[in-house]
C-alpha cells in the first residue's frame, strides 16, 4: 500500500495552510509552491489555446464535463464492484477534505468584488449547512466516517493521505490566497461545483449497494451542486462587470482542478484494490 511519505512536501504544505505560519514557514510555502503548482500552471498556460470570451469558456466547460460524466473504469469499479473494505480506503483517503470542506475557500471573499462575493458566499453557506451543525457537509462526512469505524480527527489522516490527495486540497489555498489571477479560483471552483453531481453518483451508488447509510454526504452534493453551479457563473459574471475577464485563465483554472481530482480519485481506487 502506498502512501504519502511523512516528510512529503505536500503534506507539510496542507499543515503549513492551516497553522499560524512565520517567516520561514511562508518561505518553504513559497518554495513547493513555485516548484509544483506555479510551473504547472505556467505549462497549462503555454499549451492552452486562449479563449476569446466568457462564452467561449462556458462551452469549454460543458464540453469538458460531458466527457467527464461518461466515468472511468476506476468508478465503475467503485460504484458496482467494489467491496465494503475498498470503499471504506476510499473514504479515508479523502477524509482530510471531508473534515475540512470549503475552508480554504474564504481567503478568495475578500479578493473578489462586492456581488461576486455574494455569489461565492451563498455557496459557502450551504457547504457549512446555513448554520445547522447537522446538515453541515464537514458534519456528514463526520457520519460516514463514524460508521465506517474510522477515526473522526483530521490528524489521525495526516501521514496516511496520499500526495495526489494532498494536492487536490493544497492547490485552493494557492488559488485563493497567492495565485496572482482570480479568474483562477473561479474556474477552479465553477469546475469543481459543476462537476460534482456526476463525480458523486459513484460513491452515492456505492453507498446505497453496500448499505451505508451515512451516504447522505453524497447524495447531498447531487442536489445542491446543481445550485452552486449556477452561483458560480453568477459570480463570474459580476467579476467580468467589475474588473473585466481573462477567460483562458477561468479555463486554465478548471482543467487544474480537472487533472487534480481526476488524478487523486483514480489513485485512491486502484490503492484501494491494491489493498484488498
Amino acid at each position: 500500500m502506498r502512501t504519502a511519505p511523512t516528510d512529503s512536501d505536500l503534506k507539510r504544505l496542507f499543515v503549513h495552510n492551516r497553522s499560524l505560519p512565520d517567516v520561514r514557514t511562508l518561505a518553504e510555502i513559497e518554495r513547493i509552491e513555485r516548484d509544483w503548482v506555479v510551473a504547472r500552471v505556467a505549462h497549462l498556460e503555454e499549451t492552452t489555446p486562449p479563449l476569446a470570451s466568457r462564452a467561449d469558456w462556458v462551452a469549454a466547460l460543458e464540453d469538458l464535463l460531458a466527457k467527464e460524466s461518461e466515468g472511468t473504469p476506476a468508478g465503475r469499479y467503485l460504484a458496482e464492484e467494489a467491496t465494503l473494505g475498498q470503499m471504506t480506503y476510499v473514504v479515508a483517503e479523502f477524509a482530510p477534505d471531508g473534515l475540512t470542506e470549503a475552508q480554504n475557500f474564504f481567503p478568495a471573499i475578500p479578493r473578489l468584488p462586492l456581488r461576486a462575493q455574494m455569489a461565492v458566499m451563498r455557496v459557502l453557506i450551504d457547504e457549512f449547512g446555513c448554520g445547522n451543525l447537522q446538515q453541515a457537509h464537514s458534519q456528514l462526512y463526520v457520519n460516514l466516517l463514524a460508521e465506517l469505524g474510522l477515526p473522526l480527527e483530521l490528524d489521525a489522516y495526516l501521514d496516511r493521505t496520499s500526495d495526489e490527495t494532498y494536492a487536490f486540497l493544497d492547490v485552493f489555498y494557492w488559488l485563493t490566497q497567492r495565485a496572482p489571477h482570480m479568474e483562477h479560483f473561479l474556474g477552479g471552483l465553477a469546475y469543481l461545483e459543476a462537476s460534482i453531481p456526476s463525480a458523486f453518483t459513484v460513491q452515492a451508488r456505492a453507498c446505497e449497494r453496500l448499505g451505508i447509510a451515512n451516504g447522505r454526504y453524497y447524495t447531498e452534493h447531487l442536489h445542491i451542486d446543481t445550485f452552486h453551479r449556477k452561483e458560480m457563473q453568477v459570480a463570474i459574471r459580476e467579476y467580468e462587470s467589475a474588473h473585466g475577464l481573462d477567460p483562458t485563465r477561468l479555463w486554465t483554472g478548471a482543467l487544474l482542478v480537472s487533472e487534480l481530482i481526476g488524478t487523486a480519485f483514480e489513485a485512491a481506487v486502484e490503492r484501494a484494490r491494491e489493498a484488498a
